[in-house]
């Protein structure tokens, strides 16, 4: 029966469950928590709840949580309903008052507040403590209550609400704790120097003082009576608990709880039905959270509620003993039944625990242990905790199993039951496998962070609940950084998940489960990596083969097999059929053909014998269904088989598993095959590397190529779009700008269309001269001024039909010009690659004979190999410094013809063409010395390899006769060609220098002499002093050229500095000599 979980967030009432509570194995009917959702899946919360308290009838509780809210939950009518949100948290609830729909409130701000839980109004509000309310106690007739704090007790009259007495307390001596005693006129107070005094609650005087035993200081906290007030239960800090007799006034007997009991937190009397109110069994909550359930008479164990996955902090008891409502540390609410719990609550069990019939703590006398067998499992599996922390002594006779477990035993209760017990499976489970528990190992694994691997898990394995998501991927990134073989098996997220769905809460203890699986029953998995591992299921097939043949012909038939073939035909027949019968089973161990519990049936066996017995349980599997898979024809029902469950019964199939155990002759049983099991080691964990490691790294490396080059891709498309982006955001903008000019054309044509019809023509040319330059303005952003240029030559050869006809046939020939001068450009450059390809071959060529002789050649060819590519980046930079430089020139010039231009556009055709022919013989005689430059260098390449060629020859002449000599020699050429380098970078620098200047005194006299030379008197003219440059334009002309000189120099100086620094290494350096590499 599934749990029933009630929520309550956002709810002001509902019903508590859904369909009537069967308690389950543990007792437990129904789970309340408040869980408050958020957008964000990582922001939700759980609200705590801290305090409960049932009322007199047993069928109603109420609750309160961290945010102040109280809620009343009736079992009877299946209902809840929100009392009050008070805003601060309860710090003590009371629900036995005498008006049945009230109820009391200890608040956070040291404020006692009762609440009308029909009305859900606020009733009284009473103040008086300097501290918090932690307990609150109720008379027997519900008009009278005691209030608990750590300064004060107080008495307060619930009918008139109101303070009517208050015990103060001495500086020194605290006060622990204050109540009324059941049925009873007395008051008992313990203060923290454990004295226990009881008080008649009408006159406040003492009537008798209770004597702790002598020994040890008991450090009493916790105090419970029975219904009937006569029998006192005290416990503290220490694992005893006191029982005194009230009547009497003695000390009953001494409860020795187990040794791993530190601390006593509450304790609570369970009633029975026919016991007159005299409970003779106590629940005792622990400091590990466990509630034990001890009864007084026999001192022995019954049963306990709680674990160390979900603890408990408080617990409270219903007057009628058929509910328990535990808070557990993580703040939601357990709603038990007593008769799920325990059953036989009238039939005191046998002695399990110690009794001290003395009155010194120190002399103990243990009674003997006896044991009643029962028939009921979930009885016999409580009380083995209680005996092993009796019998702790006596169990050092195993070895082999830590914590005192006994194999034989546990191995008895497999065969009895064919499971072990629920409540210790997971402890069983770390006990039989030796874990070590390698916290620091295991952090460092987890501190490496994911793995590459497993980053888009989400994608590949998707999982609804986010927490096990990322506690799979965290595992699994463990697992890969463990070994590298772990992050590339892509049947591991599978195979992990099971363990991890049980072990969510604690993680080191998965790592090591699946680690264990991994090592021990995964050894030899991954030999044939990526391919199944073809030796196990050869196992598998072999004494499938030997127990049922015909099921195996039926495979065989159907080509369903996992036989091993020869080595010509494994790759063609295994591979492809291997994977339908056994590989799932194994991949998945069995997590997808059978339930959690017929799983975990199942890996208590596994666990328990040898690592063949998961093999035989794949064969079991197989021979248990044998009667539908005989029925199956196709390969995909086969396939669909054994992917998904089916009606397999669990145990008649481990049975199956263990008669096959039996049964195998010896030749074929993998158990003579298969190692016995070994734990991980402690402190760090062992090395697995039994895979091909070739395949592994190779497949490492390529994600990790594909990783970067996606990485590249993003960075890539990022900067794209941000371009395309910007793109068109100018593009919009010259939108907006062409279209507002539009707008302005068709005003000036409606007004003009009425004047004459040659205006019309103009305007609709006007229209295409935009088309036009909107295209060239998307495709030139940068260039505004050169567009606008464009657009008043355009306009002033649409004035002047003859200039625009010399002006085509201009441009005509300076496109021809310019293509005959690239093309010329085009060839230097190839003649240049090819010159430089030459030398390299030729550098080649020599550096594999120098390798010949030793190491040092090789070290002088990579030294030669760093100076030719500081050279072509010092080249490059040169390149790009003479480019900006003559780009500065022919802007400057541009900029100056613009001007020119604009300032005679109502000038004669001729001058203004000669003006034009003028600028276009300096681009000429500009890309003619680019020409010449390029032509020089090539030359100068062509003179330094033959000189090369020569003086390589000579060299190898000079190395027959003395290798030394060889050397000096060849170092003082290295030394010669690098500064004929050096002196070839300067001089071509110093040239282009040379050349700026003069193109710079071409356009100054070209500026200078313009004005002088145009000086007409008609009044259709425009004085060329008007649009020359004006001085602050000549300033900021000036400071780029000067500012360019400065780089000059600035690059001048750094190639100096690198020519001084390389021939100081070739100098000093001297590499040791290495054998000859077989590409040379």
């Amino acid at each position: 029966m599934s749990l029933q979980v009630l929520d309550v967030c956002r709810k002001t009432s509902g019903k508590i469950w859904q369909r009537k509570p069967i308690p389950n194995d543990d007792g437990l009917m129904v789970s309340i928590t408040h869980n408050i959702s958020s957008a964000l899946p990582l922001s939700a919360r759980n609200i705590r709840f801290l305090q409960a308290d049932f009322d007199s009838t047993g069928e109603t509780f109420i609750a309160g949580d961290h945010q102040g809210n109280i809620f009343v939950f009736d079992l009877s009518r299946n209902r809840f309903s929100l009392v009050q949100r008070t805003g601060s948290p309860c710090t003590a609830l009371a629900y036995k008052l005498r008006r049945k729909n009230e109820l009391l409130a200890g608040m956070s701000d040291y404020s006692l507040k009762c609440y009308d839980t029909e009305s859900k109004e606020l009733v009284a509000w009473m103040k008086g403590h300097d501290s918090a309310i932690y307990h609150i106690s109720l008379h027997a007739s519900g008009r009278y209550a005691l209030t608990s704090s750590s300064d004060a007790a107080q008495l307060w009259d619930l009918d008139r609400f109101e303070r009517k007495r208050k015990l103060n307390i001495n500086e020194n001596v605290g006060i622990v704790k204050v109540f009324f005693v059941p049925l009873s006129n007395l008051i008992i107070t313990c203060f923290k120097d454990d004295t226990i005094f009881a008080w008649e609650s009408d006159t406040l005087t003492c009537k008798y003082q209770l004597h702790a035993p002598p020994g040890k200081p008991p450090n009493y906290r916790e105090f419970a009576a029975t219904r009937d007030g006569r029998t006192l239960a005290a416990g503290g800090r220490s694992r005893f608990v006191h029982l005194w007799n009230l009547d009497t006034h003695q000390i009953l007997r001494i409860i020795e709880l187990p040794k791993k009991v530190m601390s006593v937190k509450q304790l609570e009397f369970l009633p029975e039905n026919f016991d007159g109110g005299a409970s003779q069994i106590l629940g005792v909550v622990c400091q590990d959270g466990i509630v034990r359930f001890i009864s007084i008479v026999s001192c022995k164990l019954l049963f306990d509620v709680g674990s160390q996955q979900q603890r408990v902090s408080h617990m409270t008891i219903s007057p009628n003993g058929r509910h328990i409502v535990c808070v557990m540390t993580e703040g939601n609410l357990h709603v038990y039944s007593a008769c799920g719990l325990y059953q036989e609550l009238n039939r005191p069990p046998p002695p399990l625990v110690k009794v001290v019939e003395s009155n010194k703590m120190s002399e103990t006398v243990s009674t003997k242990s006896s044991e009643t067998p029962s028939a009921r499992s979930r009885c016999s599996v409580r009380k083995m905790k209680s005996v092993s922390a009796s019998q702790e002594g006596d169990n050092s006779e195993t070895t082999d199993i830590p914590e005192g477990l006994d194999v034989d035993r546990l191995f008895a209760i497999l065969k009895g039951y064919g499971e072990y017990p629920v409540k210790y499976r997971m402890f069983i489970w770390r006990s039989l496998l030796r874990l070590p528990e390698n916290h620091a190992a295991y952090g460092a694994l987890v501190d490496k962070g994911n793995h590459p691997a497993y980053s888009k898990i989400h994608e590949t394995y998707p999982v609804k609940s986010r927490k096990l998501l990322r506690i799979l991927q965290r595992i699994l990134s463990a697992l890969a950084h463990w070994s590298p073989i772990f992050g590339e098996t892509q049947y591991l997220p599978s195979l992990a998940f099971p363990f991890i769905k049980l072990f969510q809460n604690n993680h080191l203890v998965c790592f090591e489960m699946i680690a264990s699986v991994l090592v021990n029953w995964g050894a030899h998995w991954f030999e044939y990596f990526p391919n199944p591992p073809i030796n196990i299921l050869g196992m598998i097939e072999n004494v499938l083969a030997y127990h049922d043949r015909d099921l195996l012909q039926h495979f065989v038939k159907y080509k369903v097999t996992s036989q091993v073939l020869d080595s010509a035909t494994l790759s063609k027949h295994v591979l492809s059929q291997v994977r339908i019968y056994a590989w799932p089973l194994l991949e998945s161990l069995f997590s997808e053909v059978l339930t959690r519990e017929e799983w975990l049936s199942l890996f208590d066996n596994v666990f328990s014998n040898h690592l063949s017995f998961l093999l035989m349980a794949v064969v079991a599997y197989a021979t248990c269904a044998r009667g539908p898979l005989l029925q199956c024809r196709e390969l995909d029902d086969f396939k669909y088989f054994f992917h998904h469950r089916n009606s397999v019964d669990i145990r008649h199939m481990i049975k199956e598993a263990y008669r096959l155990w039996e049964a195998t002759p010896s030749d074929i049983d993998p158990k003579n095959l298969l190692e016995e099991y070994t734990p991980l080691t402690k402190g760090q964990y062992p090395v697995f590397n039994k895979y091909p490691k070739f395949i592994v790294d190779y497949q490492v490396q390529e994600r990790e190529r594909i990783r970067q080059e996606e990485i590249d891709f993003l960075r890539q498309k990022q900067a794209s779009l941000s371009l395309e982006k910007e793109t068109l955001m100018r593009k919009n903008e010259e939108e907006a700008w062409y279209r507002q000019q539009k707008l302005l054309l068709d005003a000036e044509e409606k007004r003009r269309m009425m004047i004459q019809d040659e205006e019309q023509k103009l305007a609709a040319q006007r229209k295409r001269v935009n088309a036009m330059m909107r295209e060239v303005k998307l495709k030139e952003l940068k260039l505004l001024d050169a567009a606008r240029r464009k657009f008043l030559q355009f306009q002033k050869t649409q004035r002047e039909a003859e200039l625009k006809r010399l002006d085509d046939e201009v441009q005509r020939k300076a496109q021809q010009r310019d293509l005959e001068t690239e093309q010329a450009v085009e060839e230097a450059q190839i003649r240049h690659m090819e010159l430089q390809l030459q030398k390299k071959m030729f550098e080649q060529e020599l550096f594999r004979d120098y390798a010949d002789a030793s190491h040092q050649l090789r070290t002088e060819k990579d030294l030669r190999r760093k100076q030719e590519e500081l050279e072509n980046c010092i080249q490059q930079r040169i390149k790009e410094a003479e480019r900006e430089r003559e780009q500065e020139v022919r802007k400057v010039l541009n900029e100056n013809l613009a001007r020119l231009c604009q300032g005679t556009i109502d000038a004669e055709a001729q001058t203004g063409t000669e003006l034009r022919q003028r600028m276009e013989d300096l681009d000429r005689e500009m890309k003619q010395v680019q020409l010449t430059k390029m032509t020089r260098e090539n030359r100068r390449l062509e003179e330094e390899v033959q000189a090369l060629m020569i003086k390589c020859q000579e060299n190898e002449e000079d190395e027959t006769r003395a290798a030394g000599i060889n050397l000096v020699e060849q170092r003082h050429l290295a030394a010669g060609c690098d500064d004929r380098r050096y002196r070839l970078m300067e001089q071509e620098i110093t040239e282009g220098f040379d050349h700026t200047q003069k193109l710079r005194r071409n356009a100054q006299i070209l500026m200078d002499g313009l004005p002088g030379t145009e000086q007409v008197s008609d009044q259709r003219r425009i004085i060329l002093n008007e649009s020359s440059v004006t001085p602050s334009e000549q300033g900021s002309l000036s400071q780029n050229w000067r500012s360019m000189d400065e780089k000059e120099q600035e690059l001048l100086a750094e190639v100096r500095r690198m020519r001084h620094r390389l021939a100081t290494e070739n100098r000093t350096k001297k590499p040791p000599p290495v054998p000859l590499d077989d590409s040379t």
